[in-house]
């Protein structure tokens, strides 16, 4: 999935400034009834995730984490439940409105001495569970996800959590589009206001406004020139900013000492994002054992996706119906939804991004784009392959796959530890450049961007652009290589280029000994896609009715 996004301050700045054989993974069953799958990850990688966290606390202080809202598709319809990833990485807990609160030091709650961690679940309701499913509850909480203290969710709001004793409260963005369920005084509505009432967080509390506090602090000295027009660039995005007394005593200094003397007067707040969120990052961007089994399989069911309909594709086909063959794979193995909404593009629908319409008819002779990944217990793919429908690339349509594909090769070469964050890209980058002025597409490297616009790497795990500090690579690892060229309709070149769109995207582990392809099996070159698309697909024998 081509364009990835950049979740703090910190990183937004370094975006401005920039423009192996594994142990066996260990699993076990978790589920609220019987005859659920039993390979998902044992409760002891959660609670080891758990103490990585609160180690990173720094004393004196407490984290709350939220479970993700529930979200309404139409009048009584929701949308499939999805636990918030950070949520799932740190309990194991899929189900709505639940807290997970992780304390520095041991306090007593409820009774019970030396608690350092307490997660507050929804509790169990027959009435409910007849109609939507069943419920851990606190008992079943307990005993599957072995916390060392779970209560319901109605407990919440009057725990004998002391939030006034602790120096630092540390928490994600909080949820304010969630709806209020008047029969449910524990729901996530009830939890957020419940926390913001008890720790006294502000009403005009800023995670975003907290966040460019955090990088002056970090970045006014040693990066002050940088930093001026990033803030500028902020004070445009953010509006309150133009007025904030704290930002402008800041860039009305001209001098490293008075841009110190301006950095002292940051004003005081018990109440902070940017801590846990950089935790976070560091921990899920190097994936342990367990993850990678899970992140293999769902990048393997991925990849015999993309082989077995290369094998069934055909002109007369249409984006849907491809974008269906795909999913009933992923299915098929298990894997209980798509990272994100498949995009997959016939011609002049090729060039656009993040198209997810899919809903041209007739696929025609144009290239074929299929980004697609499979999720498996919460762990995503990211596999793109770009086909011609009829079993054979065009002389053009060749000539800009395989300047493609050479971009993707130097920028996994560059796939290694310590190489820095953006290193596959502008290896990518010059590959392109060079073969599009080679080709008489662009006249000077520069025009580049017009047709590949992107960037080729981000994290992949829990989240398709999964969480990470995007510095130096390191050994666990798993990113994305994915260069493109898209090249749609009147753009100024020979038109014998025009409505061709191609990327290749495969997930690469970093290992010490070097990059690992993780969707290999997914042909990439020519020669391979064209002898695979001539052999015979099992899903030729699914022939439906007429309607």
């Amino acid at each position: 999935m081509s364009v990835f996004r950049l979740t703090s301050a910190a990183r937004c700045l370094w975006a401005f400034l920039l423009l192996s054989a594994l142990a066996p993974a260990a699993h076990a069953q978790r589920a609220a009834g019987p005859g659920r799958p039993t390979d998902f990850l044992d409760p002891a990688f959660h609670k080891s995730r758990r103490e990585q966290l609160r180690q990173a606390l720094p004393a004196g202080s407490v984290a709350v984490l939220f479970a993700s809202p529930v979200r309404n598709r139409a009048n009584d319809v929701n949308y499939l439940y999805h636990q918030h990833p950070d949520l799932y990485y740190l309990t194991g807990y899929d189900e709505p409105d639940a807290v997970l609160v992780l304390f520095k030091e041991p306090q007593t709650l409820g009774g019970q001495a030396g608690v350092t961690e307490a997660l507050f679940v929804q509790p169990r309701d027959p009435k409910a569970e007849l109609w939507t499913g069943r419920r851990l509850g606190t008992e079943g909480a307990k005993q599957q996800l072995k916390l060392q203290y779970v209560a319901d969710n109605t407990a919440f709001a009057t725990a004998d959590i002391r939030w006034a004793s602790f120096a630092r409260i540390h928490f994600l963005d909080l949820p304010t589009d969630v709806r209020d369920d008047a029969q449910d005084p524990a729901d996530l509505f009830n939890l957020v206001a419940a926390f913001r009432r008890q720790a006294a967080v502000p009403a005009d509390y800023d995670a975003r406004r907290e966040a460019v506090y955090l990088t002056m602090q970090r970045e006014g000295i040693v990066n002050a020139t940088a930093l001026r027009p990033y803030l500028e660039n902020q004070m445009k995005a953010q509006p309150v900013l133009a007025t904030d007394p704290y930002v402008l005593g800041y860039l009305q200094a001209t001098t490293d000492a008075t841009r110190q003397q301006a950095l002292t007067t940051r004003p005081p707040s018990r109440h902070e994002n940017t801590t846990l969120n950089d935790a976070l990052d560091a921990l899920r961007a190097v994936k342990t054992p367990e993850e990678l089994a899970l992140l293999r399989r769902a990048i393997r069911i991925s990849a015999v996706g993309q082989q077995e309909v290369m094998k069934a594709v055909r002109p007369e086909m249409g984006e849907m119906e491809v974008q269906g063959l795909h999913e009933y794979i992923y299915k098929k193995y298990g894997a209980e939804f798509e990272g994100y909404p498949s995009i997959v593009g016939a011609g002049n629908n090729a060039c656009i991004l993040h198209y997810e319409t899919n809903d041209k008819p007739r696929l025609g002779n144009d290239l074929l784009l299929m980004d697609c990944g499979a999720e498996y217990h919460g762990y995503t793919a990211d596999v793109t392959r770009t086909v011609p429908p009829s079993g054979k690339f065009s002389a053009a349509q060749r000539q800009i796959y395989e300047l493609v594909l050479a971009a993707q090769e130097a920028g996994i070469r560059e796939c290694r530890a310590g190489n820095e964050f953006r290193a596959p890209g502008k290896a990518a980058q010059q590959v392109v450049a060079a073969g599009l002025q080679k080709l008489g597409i662009i006249a000077t490297p520069e025009e580049m961007r017009r047709y590949f616009p992107h960037g080729t790497s981000h994290y992949l795990g829990l989240d398709v652009h999964d969480r990470g500090a995007y510095g130096p690579l390191q050994a666990g690892n798993v990113i994305t290589v994915e260069p493109g060229i898209y090249i749609p309709e009147g753009s100024p070149c020979d038109k014998k280029w025009w409505n061709i769109g191609v990327r290749i995207e495969d997930d690469i582990l970093i290992t010490n000994a070097g990059p690992e392809n993780l969707s290999k099996e997914a042909p990439r070159t020519v020669a391979d896609i064209e002898a695979l698309m001539a052999k015979p697909s099992v899903l030729e024998s699914l022939q439906l009715p007429k309607l």
